[in-house]
């Protein structure tokens, strides 16, 4: 998922662009209102997070072009100002919520999730492929070259995540994010012992081997070019 922050302030910017980008976002920052717009036009991104105090063009100005030119993307406001009718002026324009500084990170992280799930107009395909590996979302169904795989409910959700971004690696504290719904913590061993078993159901009596470790980094699947 592909994030937008629009944010003058340049620690709190920094901020939102570092922590976001460890929960597993692709994140760009713009300074001003107009190189926000600027890039917002472009369509690439599946949430905006935009600042209504901003020099060039403030937030609601950003908005109201991006809403006038039939962009729907969804728009998160962060702003100092707690007032009903910068709220209510920011939703009439077409945010789709406001949150008020200071905030704690985990409600934006919040936020930002219940918004992309919100956001996603398109349907998605209920049936990944990667090699010999079929997942059948509506069957709840697994096979790798014919044979059924049986797995477990969290194993089911960690194999479609990876098949949903195959080729990209997977931070241990994005995959604890998205499939338990938990801030990672360096204590547990509950990823390695998952993947081992996935591992184990997925690769071991079969080739190519397609999950991949990558030390220090996370886990990759994707099928290596012999």
């Amino acid at each position: 998922m592909k994030i937008l922050i629009v944010e003058d302030e340049q620690k709190t910017g920094d901020y939102l662009k570092q922590g976001l980008t460890e929960f597993g976002f692709s994140v760009d920052l713009a300074r001003n209102g107009l190189d926000g717009l600027h890039l917002a036009k472009s369509g690439e991104y599946d949430l905006l997070i935009l600042d209504v105090m901003l020099p060039e063009l403030n937030g609601w100005q950003v908005l109201e072009a991006l809403r006038r030119q039939g962009l729907q993307t969804p728009v998160l406001f962060l702003t100092a100002k707690d007032q009903v009718e910068d709220r209510v002026k920011g939703l009439e324009l077409g945010a789709d919520d406001y949150l008020v500084k200071p905030f704690a990170f985990s409600e934006l992280v919040a936020r930002v999730r219940t918004l992309l799930r919100r956001g996603k107009n398109q349907i998605e395909s209920t049936n990944l492929r990667v090699a010999d590996l079929e997942l059948d979302l509506l069957k709840h169904r697994v096979t790798r070259n014919g044979q059924r795989i049986e797995l477990t409910a969290k194993e089911f959700s960690l194999l479609e995540l990876f098949m949903r971004r195959q080729g990209e690696v997977l931070t241990r504290s994005l995959i604890a994010s998205q499939v338990w719904d938990m801030n990672f913590d360096s204590d547990t061993n509950v990823i390695e012992v998952a993947m081992r078993r996935l591992r184990s159901k997925i690769d071991d009596h079969f080739e190519p081997k397609l999950i991949h470790t990558l030390r220090g980094m996370g886990y990759v699947l994707e099928v290596k070019e012999v």
